[in-house]
């Protein structure tokens, strides 16, 4: 990969604004950075009334933080966007077959595409579901799916989150932001809405009720509670869906059936949306500590009276050493080769790709294969050579553990920084949404920055920030003549 990032509104020359960057080029150029600045902290102060906030496990201060939000929108032309949707549905198609496979008839293994030992003995390889089919056998509902970019028609996935993805509501807030403050900006680029999740992500629970659910089926959101790093968007998701915010505490099984008590008794659930990992869903069939769970959910489940969005077992899909084949896996269950790429990727349980690793540390980054939040990771040319050394002495002790990838030179957006507008790192998580009725996904998703110069590392846990995805109706915006409000 060349070290020379593609930077999304100028390109490789750094000259001419590319065409669907034209009028936010022409609006950085007309507007003081003194004013800039301003609607900065005007968007910060929303989110602070708003409370919109994550919290960072392992911080001794344990203070809930407002995410950093950057004003300067991230700009999708139609077409790059339409190649993209297309790119996902493909992707997230093949894993609900995927997990179909591993949890039933497992072809993929005797096809020899996947070595057995990295389903079977994977932690994230729930025996349970063996089974259990889920409902309309729709597995993994809700996806958010990690992408990279390197030039203007280069993207790669980076990792896929199978589980529990989390970020929708910053998608969802950081929109409302940008339409509060520059609604003539917004409305000049005709910028698909993405306020339609919440009635697709309600619509897509509804459609995979069990079968005798009726046509009014009771949807709720499982939360550990409130000290959980994500709680906020429990709490924002089940506000906007209108649908209750349960806590394992809140729930019963009873005759293999769950129900919440509420003011005037107890009411059945028929689909739960949990935001619970796998190991404390339920004491009586995983961990017995458990607390956030229900006893017996997992009896209500095989016996077809629940839905559990996303399917226990969806883990092993977000596995890394998984991910790598992930090209083969598409083309295995779609019987076309993988629109959307991965990125290059070393198997360190691999002797040969082991050997490359240990012997170009300082050149590549080194994930844990079950890591998550930009924790576990090696960034080899930005660090020392005693963390290499470190890192090393623990990639050898566990190979299987560990995947390597090239250090991309992942592309740049324009973004406001103290001394004005400066280039800043980007990803991209667009939201993926399957039901009983197909695939569906909001034009936008979650743009996040690492907003440090230089870094790589944009997990908010890690110091990084948010955009606002821009996918146009269009794909070159007309350049206004007119200044734009400052707010609505």
């Amino acid at each position: 990969m060349t070290d020379l990032a593609f930077d999304e509104m100028h390109g490789f020359t750094g000259q001419e604004p590319r065409p669907s960057y034209r009028a936010i080029a022409d609006w950085l150029h007309r507007t003081d950075h003194a004013d800039l600045a301003s609607q900065q902290q005007a968007a910060e102060t929303i989110f602070r009334k708003l409370g919109i906030t994550f919290a960072v496990y392992g911080d001794e201060d344990a203070e809930e933080r407002i995410i950093p939000f950057d004003i300067v929108p991230r700009v999708l032309a139609a077409k790059e966007w339409g190649r993209l949707e297309e790119g996902l549905i493909q992707r997230v198609t093949a894993i609900n077959a995927f997990l179909t496979d591993i949890y039933g008839k497992r072809e993929i293994l005797k096809a020899g595409i996947l070595p057995p030992e990295l389903i079977l003995a994977n932690p994230q390889f729930r025996l349970a579901m063996t089974t259990i089919r889920p409902p309309h056998d729709v597995w993994a509902h809700i996806c958010g799916i990690d992408m990279v970019r390197t030039g203007p028609d280069e993207f790669f996935v980076l990792e896929d989150n199978a589980r529990t993805p989390s970020g929708v509501s910053y998608m969802l807030e950081n929109r409302e932001a940008m339409q509060r403050l520059f609604p003539d900006l917004v409305a000049d680029h005709r910028v698909r809405s993405v306020e339609s999740y919440p009635d697709m992500l309600l619509a897509m629970m509804r459609s995979v009720a069990p079968k005798g659910s009726g046509d009014d089926p009771c949807c709720a959101i499982l939360t550990p509670g409130q000290f959980n790093s994500a709680f906020y968007e429990h709490s924002f998701l089940a506000d906007r869906i209108g649908v209750e915010l349960v806590e394992g505490n809140d729930l019963q099984v009873v005759d293999r059936k769950l129900f919440m008590r509420t003011t005037e008794g107890m009411k059945r659930i028929d689909v739960l949306y949990r935001r619970v990992d796998d190991d404390f869903l339920d004491p009586l069939m995983f961990r017995p500590d458990s607390i956030l769970g229900v006893p017996g959910l997992m009896d209500a489940y095989a016996a077809g009276n629940i839905t559990i969005v996303n399917a226990p077992g969806t883990g092993i899909a977000d596995d890394k050493a998984i991910y790598s084949y992930m090209p083969e896996i598409v083309r295995f269950y779609t019987g076309k080769d993988a629109i959307l790429p991965n990125v290059h990727t070393y198997r360190c349980r691999e002797a040969d790709d082991l050997g490359y690793v240990l012997d170009h540390l300082s050149e590549l980054v080194v994930k844990l294969v079950d890591g998550s939040g930009g924790y576990g990771m090696l960034v080899g040319p930005r660090s020392t050579k005693a963390e290499i050394e470190a890192f090393r002495a623990q990639i050898i002790a566990t190979p299987q553990r560990y995947i390597a990838q090239p250090t991309l030179a992942l592309s740049t957006c324009p973004t406001l920084v103290e001394e004005g507008i400066a280039p800043r790192h980007v990803d991209l998580r667009p939201f993926v949404l399957t039901g009983s009725k197909g695939t569906k996904i909001v034009p936008g998703g979650l743009t996040r920055v690492a907003l440090q110069q230089g870094s790589l590392v944009v997990n908010s846990s890690q110091g990084g920030g948010t955009k606002d995805t821009w996918v146009l109706a269009d794909d070159e915006p007309t350049v206004p003549t007119t200044p734009h409000g400052k707010e609505a």
